[in-house]
């Protein structure tokens, strides 16, 4: 009988990065500039893991990924949406939300404190293009964008062209049935429409994928993630659905689920080693538990406040009154910390949904 080796998340995660590095470089005849900038992301990296190094001798733990939603406005509203039903995507204007400024001082900040990826998140994050603007102006950092993609234009390929810091990962739900029903009519279209500009133009992409009991088996599935690689995707993450209401717990994945598309993913790693898959929360198993609060990574909402994750928006503390080494030591994400909530047993999927009224708890006290 074989053992199969372990899967750890950071040793893939790390030739993950390797692999792509490697590709553009190949591909210096045709796009020199994405070449050069992904040597130089590999240094910044490197001195990135360096500088979390020096902090850790000094008795700091600062993970390497940050999410920032940068607003709570959307043009879609997608059927099942968790953002909308906590009411964290409500359409507000941006006025009474963190600036363009605010956030560059969040990144370079971020920067400094060794942090080298940054998720931008929303809401719709193309809908703040002076936000997108400022975190080109940090290349040491790597921003990828989640995005409905249907906001994309001409300015935007410019700035994606102009700065490779810059990488639109493309929420799409397999096939085009299955998006337009969540999504609206004609998304499955546009997406496509803009997969194709960035593969014209040779710019790196991903896709993030909601997977539910409805439709696991067509996203992983031979011909949607061919159709992917023959776009030139090269990251996959897939977020396993958050029910919003009793009436949609059926979509979310029980044991069995869980257990099957543990298995694809074994399945399509190898299948696909052009391109990185990630699984949300599936592969924080090989992690030692949750890596929100500040484990791995945090979230900070488009107000400023610092959350543990996007689906645990509880806060403590906001970092227009702070630092974000300060908030990493937040009551809440200290108590989260000390009280093994993180690392606790649960029944699989997301630790904190499951224990909101724990973590509310903590909060109240």
């Amino acid at each position: 009988m074989t053992v199969q080796k372990p899967f750890h998340l950071e040793e893939y995660l790390t030739a993950g990065v390797e692999n792509i590095v490697k590709g553009a470089i190949k591909a210096t005849l045709r796009d020199p500039q994405e070449s050069a900038f992904m040597i130089s992301f590999a240094a910044a990296s490197k001195k990135a893991a360096g500088r979390r190094g020096q902090w850790a001798e000094k008795g700091e733990h600062i993970p390497p990924f940050l999410i920032a939603s940068i607003t709570s406005a959307c043009n879609l509203h997608c059927s099942g949406c968790y953002a909308r039903s906590n009411e964290s995507c409500i359409d507000e204007l941006p006025s009474c939300q963190l600036t363009a400024e605010e956030w560059l001082n969040i990144f370079q900040e971020a920067k400094e404190l060794g942090i080298n990826f940054i998720l931008l998140a929303g809401g719709e994050p193309f809908l703040r293009r002076d936000i997108i603007e400022a975190a080109a102006k940090v290349p040491e950092i790597l921003f990828p964008i989640f995005t409905n993609g249907t906001l994309l234009d001409e300015i935007y390929l410019q700035l994606f062209q102009q700065y490779r810091n810059l990488i639109s990962i493309f929420s799409i739900e397999g096939d085009q049935n299955r998006t337009d029903q969540r999504r609206g009519k004609g998304t499955y279209d546009r997406l496509l429409a803009a997969m194709e500009q960035m593969k014209r133009r040779h710019l790196l992409f991903g896709t993030s994928v909601t997977v539910t009991t409805a439709n696991k088996e067509t996203v992983t599935s031979p011909a949607f993630l061919s159709r992917l690689t023959g776009l030139g995707c090269k990251t996959v993450i897939y977020v396993e659905y958050v029910p919003v209401t009793e009436e949609s717990r059926n979509l979310a994945f029980g044991d069995d689920e869980r257990n099957w598309f543990e298995e694809q993913l074994t399945d399509v790693r190898g299948r696909h080693p052009e391109m990185v898959f990630i699984s949300f929360p599936g592969d924080e198993k090989s992690s030692g538990g949750c890596l929100a609060a500040g484990r791995g990574f945090f979230h900070i909402n488009s107000h400023g406040g610092a959350e543990p994750c996007p689906f645990s928006p509880y806060s403590d503390i906001n970092v227009k009154d702070t630092s974000l080494k300060e908030a990493l030591h937040s009551r809440l994400f200290t108590v989260l910390h000390q009280q093994d909530l993180l690392t606790a047993d649960h029944q699989g999927g997301c630790v904190l949904f499951e224990k909101r009224e724990e973590v509310e708890r903590l909060l109240a006290q």
